[in-house]
């Protein structure tokens, strides 16, 4: 795997692109800063022979830029299936071995190696992950649960932390002796937001946190996640759902082609005439209170 990164003559207070009006971000201050990612994968050719083929690299993600303030939600919206959980898996620090990467990713103004942002995962960077497969499935729920604390935390206060969680999100006391297997996806989908809320991050990287939660509990979970923010911290809502994205974000970050291809704050989905990018306007025709006019998703 490569790794490329450049060190920053300032990597405190640069700024690599224009803010949104309307952002409620401290401009002093990047949680979260990645620049010009690239991310592609070796792979063989199709329809050739196996000892005939060439290995070709596929880029996935390409020239990437985005950043996480102190205080606010940035949502990358795109398609399903573009890459977006891509861009997660790279935050944290988690290449694929056949990746190559390249680019620079700072966390909490600190230019980050592949193994600090190993480092910093569940530590600094917390993740609501897309899939309920993180769980382990050999540990029962209460256990994995407390294990998300932060290190040092006592057994006593781990415990009160995690029933805070499940009481908050609609988990009975017996859900902390089941296995993941156990549960139903919406329940998983819960545990996992426990997990990520069980330390005291500085980031939370949520990647589709809401399919399988009901609507009060889905609600409540962005409120979560909008508590987090005002409190002083970050997060980056990866969503291919523009609705969700408008009620809880204070910038919306358009994905499409491995790109972000728009940077602009939610008011500017007002109107079709504040967006830059066609597929910003696709996604404002896409609106039920639009009537789903036609146009390219």
């Amino acid at each position: 795997m490569e790794h490329e990164l450049t060190q920053h003559a300032d990597a405190q207070t640069h700024h690599h692109h224009a803010h949104a009006e309307a952002s409620r971000h401290d401009h002093g201050h990047h949680l979260l800063q990645v620049e010009d990612l690239s991310i592609g994968f070796r792979m063989y050719e199709e329809d050739v022979s196996f000892f005939r083929a060439k290995q070709r690299e596929v880029e996935v993600i390409r020239s990437l830029s985005i950043s996480v303030h102190v205080g606010e939600i940035v949502a990358v919206v795109g398609a399903s299936g573009s890459g977006k959980t891509l861009l997660a898996d790279a935050v944290l620090g988690l290449f694929e071995p056949n990746a190559t990467v390249r680019g620079r990713i700072w966390f909490d103004g600190q230019l980050q190696s592949a193994s600090a942002l190993a480092h910093v995962r569940g530590r600094g960077i917390s993740l609501v992950p897309q899939s309920v497969n993180y769980l382990d499935p050999l540990m029962k729920v209460g256990k994995q649960v407390e294990g998300f604390a932060r290190t040092g935390a006592a057994r006593s206060e781990r415990r009160r932390r995690r029933e805070e969680l499940f009481e908050r999100y609609g988990l009975s006391a017996e859900v902390a002796n089941l296995y993941p297997f156990e549960l139903s996806g919406g329940m998983a989908r819960r545990v996992l937001l426990c997990c990520a809320l069980m330390d005291d991050p500085r980031v939370i990287i949520a990647d589709e946190p809401t399919p399988g939660l009901d609507l009060d509990l889905a609600v409540r979970a962005l409120d979560d996640f909008r508590a987090f923010a005002d409190a002083g911290g970050g997060v980056m809502l990866i969503t291919h759902d523009i609705e969700l994205a408008l009620r809880v974000a204070d910038r919306v970050a358009v994905f499409r082609d491995g790109t972000v291809v728009e940077e602009t704050a939610v008011a500017n989905f007002a109107s079709p005439d504040l967006l830059q990018h066609e597929f910003s306007r696709a996604l404002w025709r896409a609106l039920p209170e639009h009537g789903f006019e036609e146009g390219e998703v």
